[in-house]
């Protein structure tokens, strides 16, 4: 059966125990005060849409984008599980996080991401992000590598 993207509520009890066990991969990688969690309650919130990719009902990767003011969209809470990497399910939320972002006219995307997270940082070059200094109001630290896109879309003033 083919893995199935969708939106969802990070509510649900599965979603849940996902956004742990990449919490806890992020925890492996990086001291934790740069390690910049959002709790599936932050990413209920209205500001936040959450994808979630499901291979025959399992819940085995996901991705949000969070809304920011200037018309700013962040990439969030990127993770697939081991067994599922290598399938561009990440591309795959990727590409629809942009598509939501275009549909919200907003006219960037944004993330940070770990230090040690090649193949992370491949998914986001192959979707044609490019390197950047800090952005938002994360620190600039060693531990980071920031990624932005820009948008065809440019928002309104």
């Amino acid at each position: 059966m083919a893995i199935a993207i969708n939106i969802e509520s990070p509510l649900q009890d599965d979603v849940r125990a996902l956004v742990s066990e990449l919490n806890a991969v992020l925890l492996k990688l990086s001291p934790p005060e740069f390690c910049f969690h959002m709790t599936v309650e932050q990413m209920a919130d209205a500001k936040t849409t959450v994808l979630i990719a499901r291979d025959e009902g399992k819940a085995v990767a996901c991705g949000a984008l969070r809304v920011h003011d200037r018309g700013i969209g962040e990439v969030k809470r990127m993770y697939t599980r081991p067994d599922y990497r290598g399938r561009a399910i990440g591309g795959r939320i990727i590409d629809r996080i942009e598509s939501l972002a275009r549909d919200k006219r907003l006219s960037h995307l944004v993330l940070e991401t770990g230090n040690q997270h090649s193949a992370a940082w491949r998914v986001y070059e192959r979707a044609g992000f490019t390197r950047c200094g800090a952005v938002l109001d994360y620190p600039d630290s060693e531990w980071s590598v920031f990624y932005e896109k820009r948008l065809t879309n440019q928002a309104a003033a």
